[in-house]
């Protein structure tokens, strides 16, 4: 039985169709990526299926009583709410008691308040929420917030775009539910957190739609792909790799009965043309298939074209771009860049890589000469000619038209020697030529980062510095994005989360190993990663080497020890049977204790329980205690002689 199901589903804006009788499907326990160039219509047809935005057409279907979690790709926040009140409000009713709840509690606090009725109304409200299990709902908005490393007391209007997407995961997942729908989950997070986030999706099993363009996270979990095109669903079993294979293959077979098509056409064009003998069937006949094959083709709606994307390096810089030696910045307390040394040449394509906060942009300001260090030396290369992509999109004035954004007070922009209409310059970038004088705040996020693109490479530049460029792009446009990046001659810093992105044009990685401290790795995010669990292991070896080694020579000192060896006492022995019988009993007391926490009803008493917390503390530090005695009682029996 479906989880959800569409049947002729239409949706469109203006004369375009986003769903033209589109049917759709989840089913229980499936990882559906939906995917499909900007515009198409994707984010759309998500919120309709969330229940955010209605159709024109056609019928939506839920199990009943089911459970949804829906992640915008811009969630709306009040900002003057704390991470806990935002968490909560995500949970409809449960928001409304708990709120009624604590205000009512307050109320009891007032000198002059009215005890009896406040308390009776704390008593209907107690009700309400033992009914709708109100206590578990906040048990688990704190969980969540923990888990994704959230400050609960922190006002939402301070959170950075990472912070305030993980709050959005965060409140979508409070609500226990069956089926999660995320749109661009990737947006503004760390690699360590995507990576993170990958793995508990799929360690939870929990059923998924999700729009995404990172092809590593599509790759890792999608088990179907659907495609929106041209208004219509198309569904391809597998992850995104075995869809790029048959996508490739309908394509090329779907151009060849198209170039059949259009031959018929002109071939019967060419006969109307030359006149009709009106009685005859068969003229008759070919009369009303050419009337027929004009309807189609007026109907057919061709593929979308594709970003034609120039990239002019200018004139070569110096062969030295930058050059840094011991360089320190701080910011307060808090160094960002420590002791770093490094040397850029013309020609470099580099990744900076790290989480959220650990000073990317600062690292690149410092290489760029917008930010001076506290102290050590940076050398810069002359001639240089920078290009800078915002992630912020900070360069965009969403009043200005979007031919002003291009070439300013003027109808042409001139790329590689070559003058061209800003007009034709915008339909290489996929804008309609009447959109040339429209408000860039008419845009959507794609539509933004595309027209950033564009004004990027309306300008000679050869240093390119690209800050989250991914965000918000479709996939084809990201692969053209790559090719063009990996035939650039000039310098290249690049800012991303995207590790296919890195891995396709990085030659060189800085990476922020935590405290300021960064280091230059050799090639892109997976020559990083594989250096670092090669480390990893490394470390982990000589530790079991060295602890291996430690036992061996306390053995030795013990039998070249001229004691005699010693047996374990009497004592010592009965002892050593005794604890696991120990350890059980602890145990079950902690299961038992765990689920007394668990109870709602324990909220109403929180003296009961800190203790039973204190308990399961005390619990926690006695199994220690006992498993490092039986390790040590076991070790001793087994090197003492027979």
């Amino acid at each position: 039985m479906p989880l959800i199901k569409l049947d002729n589903g239409c949706l469109a804006y203006g004369h375009v169709p986003l769903l033209d009788a589109a049917a759709f499907q989840l089913d229980a326990g499936e990882r559906v990526a939906l995917i499909g160039r900007n515009g198409t219509g994707k984010s759309s047809l998500l919120a309709a299926l969330a229940g955010r935005a209605p159709l024109d057409d056609g019928t939506l279907w839920l199990q009943p009583g089911l459970k949804l979690g829906y992640v915008p790709q811009e969630p709306p926040f009040d900002p003057a709410l704390t991470v806990f009140q935002a968490v909560v409000a995500g949970m409809g009713e449960t928001a409304r008691l708990l709120a009624d709840y604590h205000d009512v509690a307050h109320q009891l606090t007032a000198p002059d308040a009215d005890h009896d009725l406040l308390l009776d109304r704390l008593q209907h409200l107690q009700h309400d929420m033992e009914t709708l299990g109100v206590w578990a709902y906040e048990a688990r908005a704190e969980q969540v917030i923990t888990r994704f490393e959230l400050d609960a007391d922190a006002l939402v209007g301070t959170l950075s775009g990472g912070q305030k997407k993980r709050l959005a995961l965060a409140q979508a997942l409070a609500v226990a539910p069956e089926v999660l729908l995320l749109d661009e989950p990737t947006n503004h997070l760390d690699i360590a957190t995507i990576e993170w986030l990958e793995d508990y999706l799929l360690e939870t099993g929990i059923t998924l739609l999700f729009i995404t363009h990172d092809r590593r996270f599509l790759d890792r979990l999608a088990t179907r792909i659907i495609e929106l095109d041209r208004g219509m669903l198309t569904s391809y079993p597998g992850n995104f790799t075995a869809y790029q294979e048959r996508k490739a293959a309908q394509l090329a077979d779907e151009a060849k009965e198209n170039a059949r098509f259009d031959k018929l056409l002109k071939e019967e064009e060419s006969w109307i043309r030359q006149g009709v003998e009106a009685r005859r069937t068969r003229a008759v006949f070919r009369v009303q298939r050419l009337d027929q094959l004009r309807l189609e083709r007026s109907e057919r709606r061709n593929r979308l074209g594709q970003v034609k994307l120039q990239l002019d390096s200018g004139d070569k810089s110096g062969k030295l771009v930058a050059e840094l030696k011991h360089v320190n910045k701080s910011f307060g307390e808090k160094c960002v860049v420590r002791d770093f040394s490094c040397r850029i040449q013309r020609g470099d394509k580099i990744g900076v890589i790290g989480p959220n906060g650990a000073g990317k942009t600062t690292l690149l300001r410092l290489i760029l000469g917008e930010l001076e260090p506290d102290s050590g030396t940076v050398r810069r290369g002359t001639k240089m000619e920078i290009a800078y992509f915002d992630q912020f999109r900070a360069q965009l004035d969403p009043e200005a038209t979007l031919s002003d954004v291009i070439s300013p007070g003027s109808d042409y922009v001139e790329i590689g020697g070559a003058r061209k209409h800003v007009v034709g310059y915008l339909g290489d970038f996929l804008f309609a030529p009447q959109r040339a004088r429209s408000p860039v705040k008419s845009l959507s996020g794609g539509e933004r980062n595309r027209l950033l693109l564009a004004r990027l490479f309306a300008r000679p530049a050869n240093v390119l510095v690209l800050d989250e460029p991914t965000n918000d792009l479709d996939i084809e446009t990201l692969e053209l994005l790559e090719d063009l990046i990996q035939d650039y001659n000039g310098t290249v810093f690049l800012v991303s989360h995207d590790r296919a992105f890195l891995d396709a044009i990085v030659t060189q990685t800085f990476a922020a190993e935590g405290d300021g401290v960064w280091h230059e790795y050799a090639g892109g995010y997976s020559d990083w990663a594989a250096y670092q669990a090669d480390r990893k292991a490394t470390a982990r070896a000589a530790q079991q080497t060295a602890t291996s080694a430690t036992q061996k020579s306390a053995l030795a000192g013990r039998r070249e020890d001229k004691s005699p060896v010693v047996k374990l006492s009497w004592k010592e022995q009965r002892e050593l049977e005794a604890l696991p019988e120990r350890i059980a009993t602890l145990e079950t007391e902690q299961k038992t204790l765990t689920a007394r926490l668990e109870d709602p009803a324990l909220h109403r008493n929180p003296q009961e329980a800190q203790a039973i917390a204190a308990r399961l503390s005390a619990i926690d530090d006695e199994l220690l205690g006992l498993l490092e005695r039986w390790e040590t009682l076991e070790a001793m029996n087994a090197t003492a002689p027979p």
